[in-house]
Parts: structure tokens; C-alpha cells; sequence
């Protein structure tokens, strides 16, 4: 569990350049992102390409270094679980095995104290009521720990980091993060199948 002071928020979702400059100017709110030249890689570990969760895992460790009271991280280290998810749910393809892969570099991860999920969970909602399609953190994370993910509402331009302040001020409290083995499980048991209509409701609403 995290003991910063600061509340560690990651940014899910379409998040570009221009969203997190309006966010950093906002008093008491920073963006934390891995630095180029930085490599979380532990010894040993492969050197031919960095791993899904090594950027998000290094973006934590920054956050981990401010004192804003809101620290926004656009880089998660389970985005590459994320999307193996959907991708196995979007249509034919391989199925569970890239998302088990995924899976396990980030629960090794884990057990190797490379990274800490966030306090917070925040997803951009699409703009232009775009539809949502099966959503790692909208479906089995929010199933998992309501109060943990939020939705900042759709929304264009300068408009953008408007919303996602308007959610920071909203967060709940609730229950910690299971450990994440026991969160990749209820992940590989939540059916994703008429999550999309849900989903749609809570992001336009």
C-alpha cells in the first residue's frame, strides 16, 4: 500500500500532450512521467525491449517523488494488461494467452516491489459519444473497488482538464487494492460480454 502524502491519480483513457499541460498548470497538481534515459529493467531481465509495465513502473516511482497534492500519472503498468484484455474481447485473435503473458511479467513485476497500483484510477471518458468498448479499469477494477476508479465526463479542447479536475475533487474514499494476484484473478473471471452498453452509460452520464 502507499503511504504518500500525495494522492497518486493514473490517467486512463485518451490523454494527450495538450490535457496534461492544462492539468499541470492547475495549483497543486502535477503530471509525473518516466524519464527517457531511465530503465526499471531488474538484473538479469531481458535487454531486447522494455517490458508493458516498465514505463508505468517508472512514472509511480516519480510520482512517488512529489508533493502536490494530486500527482496525475499518464502511464499505467498494468496498460499492457489492459489492453491484452480487451484486445482478447474485441474480436478473433489470441486469444487469453497475450493477456496471460501480460499478466505475469506484471505480477513478477510486483512481487519484485517494481511498482504499486495508484490511489486512483481515472478514465477519460471518449469525446463526442464515442461508444466504449470492454474496459480493463471500467469493468473488472471498478467492479473490484468501486471507489478506486472514476470517470472524468466527455468533453473537448480546454474542456478536458476542466473535467478532470472536477473528478479530483469528487475522489471517494474506500477499500485498498486487493494484492494483485488475487485482482488478475477476478480479472480472468469477469465476462466482458453486454459490458460495453454499462459502460457507455457511466461514461456519458
Amino acid at each position: 500500500m502507499r503511504r504518500e502524502t500525495s494522492t497518486v491519480v493514473v490517467l486512463a483513457g485518451e490523454v494527450s500532450d495538450g490535457l496534461l499541460a492544462g492539468i499541470a498548470g492547475f495549483p497543486n497538481v502535477s503530471v509525473a512521467r518516466a524519464a527517457a534515459t531511465a530503465d526499471a529493467r531488474p538484473a538479469g531481465a531481458q535487454a531486447s525491449s522494455r517490458l508493458s509495465w516498465e514505463r508505468g513502473a517508472l512514472a509511480m516511482r516519480e510520482a512517488g517523488r512529489r508533493r502536490s497534492t494530486y500527482v496525475i500519472v499518464p502511464d499505467d503498468p498494468l496498460a499492457g494488461v489492459a489492453a491484452s484484455w480487451r484486445a482478447m474481447w474485441d474480436g478473433p485473435g489470441e486469444g487469453s494467452a497475450g493477456f496471460e503473458q501480460q499478466a505475469a511479467e506484471a505480477l513478477t513485476a510486483w512481487h519484485g516491489k517494481q511498482f504499486e497500483l495508484p490511489d486512483y484510477y481515472l478514465v477519460m471518458a471518449p469525446a463526442g459519444g464515442s461508444e466504449a468498448g470492454p474496459d480493463l479499469y471500467l469493468g473488472p477494477l471498478r467492479a473490484a473497488r468501486p471507489r478506486r476508479v472514476a470517470v472524468a465526463g466527455g468533453a473537448d479542447g480546454a474542456d478536458q482538464a476542466e473535467r478532470v479536475l472536477d473528478a479530483l475533487k469528487v475522489l471517494e474514499h474506500g477499500p485498498w487494492w486487493p494484492p494483485l494476484d488475487e485482482l488478475l484473478d477476478s480479472v480472468r473471471q469477469f465476462y466482458a460480454g453486454g459490458l460495453a452498453e454499462s459502460q457507455n452509460r457511466v461514461v456519458t452520464s
